[in-house]
């Protein structure tokens, strides 16, 4: 019994004290980036028309696991994605797009998924040049699929005057 209090039981405390401390690092980096939303709000406006194509850019080149993650952040697919995120933040910080900077450094020590509030945010910033790109593409794909239903009502009302032809009714064989 003594020597499980004095060897096993201290390690046991000091891998659940790392945890803890590392959780408390991560909430306060949040708070202080909440603190600072306004201010990467406002620089985030100033610099709209600049960061417009740079965003697509690495939006376009990034992955479809990180694109859907943009459209809709969920918690589960930042888990899964999580080395994509941090990828998609540093290019992000590379073109100094507001707010990004911080998060990744966030993200490279402590994981997306105890930062994930400002993680959210910059995917907020990032998704309304998305939003934009994602109109024009869906007006194509309204007409094509407008076209497609045109092409299978025609369809259906061809096979709705044979199976008429067919179902015509034949004259009983007369009676003996």
């Amino acid at each position: 019994m003594g020597y499980w209090k004095s060897t096993i039981v201290p390690k046991f405390k000091k891998v659940f004290e790392k945890n803890n401390t590392k959780k408390t690092a991560a909430a306060e980096v949040c708070k202080s980036f909440d603190d600072a939303k306004e201010e990467y709000s406002k620089e985030f406006e100033e610099k709209k028309s600049e960061l417009q194509t740079k965003v697509i850019e690495i939006y376009e080149a990034s992955s479809t696991e990180i694109k859907a993650l943009v459209k809709e952040p969920k918690d589960a697919s930042l888990k899964k994605n999580s080395t994509g995120v941090t990828k998609f933040l540093e290019e992000l910080s590379k073109i100094e797009f507001p707010g990004s900077k911080p998060v990744h450094e966030a993200c490279s020590k402590f994981g997306p998924t105890l930062v994930q509030g400002p993680v959210f945010f910059v995917f907020e910033k990032v998704s309304t040049f998305i939003v934009v790109e994602e109109k024009e593409t869906s007006s194509k794909d309204k007409e094509v699929a407008a076209e497609e239903e045109k092409k299978e009502e025609v369809a259906v009302k061809s096979e709705e005057k044979a199976a008429e032809e067919v179902v015509a009714p034949v004259e009983p064989p007369p009676a003996c």
